[in-house]
């Protein structure tokens, strides 16, 4: 990587789109919630000293990039033509690429979870959300009706999926949270509209630059499927202002892909390449990067 095209760079570089957007919801809201403008007595304003000279630039955090490992708990996900579980897997790769990614020196990394336990679509969004990631990516192993089927693929958020294979994945993606039980959803209809007339665009491009990335990446040393980029509804890429992809890794359905998703070797060259696919998602620009508060 070049000097100064890293992430920290990419954030910098987002710093017209952040100053835009405070304005906007300066404009649309009031103000940014919990700061306020000190108040000067004007016969104390003429003679007040001048605030000291900020001299320097502060260097940016480190972008969050939040994993996803899919299923967990008492949902195992789709379990492979020899016995194992996807839940296992997903945990095991997105611990393997937690380790390269901090490894690297230049993100922070987070886990939704880092243990076999059960957490529902929406707070998987939910958490990546609170914690401002810069990055969500969901790690799966899935399985289709069709065992010959093999091959990695990354899809984005959509409302009409780009295929069947693919709705039939969304389908059985989303139908997690049946394990979950009653669910409400309370996200004021006003803040959804605000966030997404802000945000909407920008959040979608980001995350085809990733899966872009991510295929990229992964070409030609680990098996894609044909045309591996797609998209679907799928209920944990909903963050409204993450770019976020879900990657499947290879399908449980299929003895060879099962059979290599068990081999920490194989597990490793994925997360090597994730790292790839993440270092240039952030050296192109990342995505949006979000506003404190």
């Amino acid at each position: 990587m070049q000097h100064g095209s890293g992430p920290g760079e990419s954030l910098r570089r987002s710093n017209g789109r952040r100053a835009f957007l405070s304005l906007a919801i300066s404009a649309g809201l009031g103000g940014v919630p919990g700061i306020a403008r000190a108040a000067v007595p004007r016969h104390r304003a003429a003679h007040a000293p001048a605030a000291p000279a900020i001299v320097g630039r502060a260097r940016p955090p480190r972008p969050l990039v939040m994993l996803d490992p899919g299923h967990g708990g008492k949902d195992p996900g789709a379990i492979g033509v020899s016995g194992t579980y996807e839940k296992h897997i997903a945990e095991a790769a997105a611990s393997e690429l937690q380790g390269l990614l901090l490894r690297s020196g230049r993100y922070r990394v987070e886990l939704t979870r880092g243990r076999d336990v059960f957490i529902p679509l929406e707070d998987r969004v939910g958490i990546a959300e609170g914690r401002q990631a810069a990055l969500f990516v969901s790690m799966h192993a899935d399985a289709l009706h069709d065992p010959s089927v093999r091959g990695a693929s990354v899809y984005t958020l959509s409302e009409g999926a780009s295929d069947a294979q693919t709705a039939a994945l969304a389908h059985t993606e989303n139908s997690a949270d049946r394990f979950a039980g009653p669910h409400f959803h309370g996200t004021s209809p006003d803040v959804q509209r605000i966030l997404a007339s802000l945000v909407r665009e920008e959040t979608r491009a980001g995350s085809a630059r990733m899966a872009g990335s991510v295929v990229q990446a992964f070409r030609p040393g680990i098996g894609l499927l044909s045309n591996p980029s797609r998209h679907a509804a799928f209920v944990v890429l909903k963050a409204s202002d993450i770019p976020s992809v879900l990657v499947e890794m290879g399908f449980m359905s299929n003895r060879l892909d099962e059979a290599a998703l068990r081999q920490a070797a194989h597990r490793t060259q994925v997360a090597s390449a994730m790292l790839r696919a993440v270092d240039g998602f952030f050296a192109a620009g990342g995505g949006f990067t979000r506003l404190a508060g």
